[in-house]
């Protein structure tokens, strides 16, 4: 029997709700089947906790006196875009500190951040703003000194253009004589570990595979906060191969987020730090989505022994555009501590928190059974893989007078820069 939205958030106002989460979720499917489940269920919650580089602020200062029009501005020495109006900035978790040695003392630390500025606001700790400007007519001051803090703020939200991927890789080391050093942390040389980043059966993706709760509008747990997706995230890719449970076997879908940054818990917002590769941003965030019926209860109902990610070499095959995966594994075995491949028992390595995943699902549940969080219907759905039109890489065409490199000589230089840690 199908249920609507506005039928569930009548059991959510008057207590009624009845809600577990995505792992809680596996056990009731599988125990009871899909049908009974979605007789049961209303409401299932995922959550996730990982490094997501494509993530960002906007912040707006209120104006100096006499005004500015910031064309340069740092936050605590990272800079921040100022190309909007006056005293609006975007400050990318990626950005580093001015100053920062980044790779040329190989391999970088990359101790402080965009994704660490951010943290420290949410944090309610001060951090300085330098500023500078041209000058006119309306905005004459030029040069601006001073401390800051999310409560002096007018404005100040995460909008991150993408988030949540629905799957990922396995990064793995086969051909490198050295560790390397990557968005997916440190992987150790020939097959060393195996490294991977997401939260299997409680990932908000995972459990919606087409798309059909969240969308744009969709209201989510987002850094401790409520926020929202605003749009599909960048690189969104729904086109890719599915299992007969309609789940992605790589990357496919990504959500566009956003949330007011005072409301939310700095446990859920972290500076990271990635060794040799740059600086990120841990984030939290987690959806409710409502048991619709039987499909929508099979779904939430998938297992990590149901989900398979690629193996794929980032020593070679992944920078240069090369290769097929070494083969896909579960997410089952991935949490075992250690995989299989080429005859080898290799170490698993996870990027993501399940921990914190789980005690975000929590969390959201707990909402929800309070009466303080109601679904939302997506304004707009998700393109979906009918509507998609894939993923382009970049279309490289070389400027007039110009000859592009060699693929082959750019390898052996970039091998070079990084053994000798230059940049």
């Amino acid at each position: 029997m199908a249920k609507t939205y506005d039928e569930i958030n009548e059991k959510i106002k008057a207590g009624e709700v009845v809600v577990v989460t995505a792992e809680e979720m596996v056990g009731v499917v599988a125990e009871q089947g899909a049908a009974a489940a979605a007789e049961k269920i209303d409401v299932v919650t995922t959550g996730t906790f990982s490094p997501m580089c494509s993530s960002g602020a906007f912040l707006n200062f209120g104006h100096s006196t006499p005004r500015m029009k910031l064309t340069n501005a740092w936050l605590n020495e990272v800079p921040a875009y100022a190309g909007l109006a006056a005293v609006d900035v975007y400050i990318g978790a990626a950005e580093v500190a001015k100053g920062d040695p980044l790779n040329r003392d190989f391999p970088g630390e990359f101790n402080y951040g965009g994704g660490h500025v951010i943290h420290d606001l949410i944090a309610g700790k001060d951090v300085r703003l330098r500023a500078k400007a041209y000058g006119t007519d309306c905005y004459p001051r030029r040069e601006l000194d001073t401390w800051i803090n999310i409560e002096d703020l007018n404005e100040c939200y995460l909008c991150n253009p993408r988030n949540a991927y629905q799957n990922y890789n396995v990064a793995v080391n086969v051909h490198a004589d050295r560790d390397i050093y990557t968005y997916m942390g440190v992987v150790k040389r020939d097959l060393g570990s195996a490294n991977y980043s997401s939260a299997g059966q409680l990932s908000p993706l995972l459990n919606d595979p087409y798309y059909r709760t969240i969308g744009i509008g969709t209201r989510m747990f987002l850094g401790g906060a409520q926020g929202y997706v605003y749009w599909q995230g960048t690189q969104h890719e729904p086109t890719g191969e599915r299992n007969d449970k309609g789940v992605p076997t790589g990357g496919a879908g990504t959500l566009a987020t956003v949330g007011d940054m005072k409301q939310m818990d700095p446990r859920y917002v972290v500076g990271v730090s990635m060794l040799g590769y740059g600086a990120s941003l841990a984030l939290g965030l987690g959806t409710a989505i409502p048991i619709l019926d039987e499909e929508m209860a099979a779904f939430c109902g998938v297992s990590d022994a149901d989900i398979v990610a690629p193996i794929v070499d980032y020593s070679r095959d992944y920078p240069n555009n090369e290769g097929a995966p070494l083969g896909h594994v579960s997410y089952a075995d991935l949490k075992s501590g250690a995989i299989e491949i080429k005859g080898k028992r290799v170490p698993t390595t996870p990027l993501s928190s399940y921990v914190r995943a789980k005690e975000i699902a929590e969390k959201l549940k707990g909402w929800i059974k309070a009466g303080e969080f109601f679904l939302t219907e997506p304004v707009q759905p998700l393109p979906s893989p009918e509507e998609s039109p894939g993923f382009k890489m970049l279309n490289y065409r070389p400027i007039e007078g110009e000859q592009a490199p060699p693929t082959d000589r750019l390898r052996s230089e970039g091998d070079t820069r990084l053994r000798e840690g230059s940049e």
